[in-house]
């Protein structure tokens, strides 16, 4: 139905505003107080705003709390949160050991792979238009996320990428992610479950801290706007895919808009942070527009 496409469009997008918001305040933290440290700390106040909006939707508008029933839900909540705090760690420790801008196209491909096994294994109805629509995206993607600075580098080696093979990893999880949550939210409170996995997912990133016994203490006063709205965007990510899986059943397109974090990023970080966009990245970001054209016109 021609809403459900409207709904899955809006949806997508809304992730890729989201998480790209996130990751432009992000880049104005991490190199003040560390990437795990933010990542930390975004997500407390992550779960702090969903748990507000949990707390006015049900008992603002008269609605009874929907506890999810079973073991099997709760176990699979927890295994969501778990995976998904287990891609952000891994995904930043691949930064760490390698350049961004060449790791960067590899984690952006999580969408299509996404994408591809909906489509394939998954049984999704696409159209030729639509499919078309799809590969125009992912091509955007992958263009608007390539940095030909670190590829020029004399250190880089395809045969050997430092955080690869960590980055890689990250990447297939995600897409799995991707794919089986969407499968879970049919039919359930997408609210109520969006608000649990997030914040098994923070519980997980501050045991993991715990564990490494890393200092979620800093003295930089200013940094505390930025990590709120690190977790307000990424919340808004969330709860936007997460609206989408449950209402409609076009995950590729969702999976592949969502996945377009990269174009808000590259363009808030020039108007703000005066950095430049390759040519590249330039051709990359006006086939991100013309795939979402022309899908809105399929």
């Amino acid at each position: 139905m021609q809403s459900e496409l409207l709904i899955a469009i809006l949806a997508g997008l809304g992730g890729m505003f989201g998480w790209g918001l996130a990751d432009f305040f992000a880049k104005k933290t991490i190199d003040k107080i560390g990437d795990t440290v933010t990542l930390a700390w975004g997500h407390i106040f992550g779960t702090l705003a969903l748990l507000i909006i949990v707390l006015f939707q049900y008992f603002g508008t008269d609605q009874s709390i929907n506890i999810p029933n079973g073991i099997n839900t709760w176990l699979l909540l927890i295994l969501f949160g778990a995976l998904q705090a287990v891609v952000y760690l891994l995904l930043y420790k691949g930064f760490g050991q390698g350049q961004v801008g060449i790791l960067s196209p590899v984690f952006a491909s999580f969408s299509g792979i996404t994408a591809l096994l909906s489509i394939v294994f998954f049984g999704e109805t696409v159209t030729g238009p639509l499919l078309a629509g799809l590969a125009i995206l992912f091509l955007g993607i992958i263009l608007v996320s390539v940095d030909l600075s670190a590829l020029r580098s004399r250190d880089f080696s395809f045969s050997h990428i430092p955080g690869f093979k960590v980055v890689a990893i990250s990447t297939l999880l995600a897409a799995f992610w991707t794919l089986f949550w969407d499968t879970f939210l049919g039919g359930g409170d997408w609210l109520m479950y969006t608000f649990l996995m997030y914040t098994f997912m923070t519980v997980f990133i501050l045991i993991f801290t715990r564990l490494r016994r890393i200092d979620l203490h800093f003295s930089d006063a200013s940094v505390w706007k930025f990590l709120i709205f690190i977790g307000l965007f990424e919340v808004g990510a969330y709860l936007a895919i997460s609206l989408g899986y449950s209402l409609t059943p076009h995950t590729s397109i969702i999976a592949l808009l969502s996945g377009a974090f990269s174009l808000p990023v590259i363009i808030l970080a020039r108007i703000f942070l005066k950095e430049k966009i390759s040519r590249i990245q330039t051709i990359g970001s006006m086939v991100i527009v013309v795939g979402i054209i022309f899908l809105s016109l399929v």
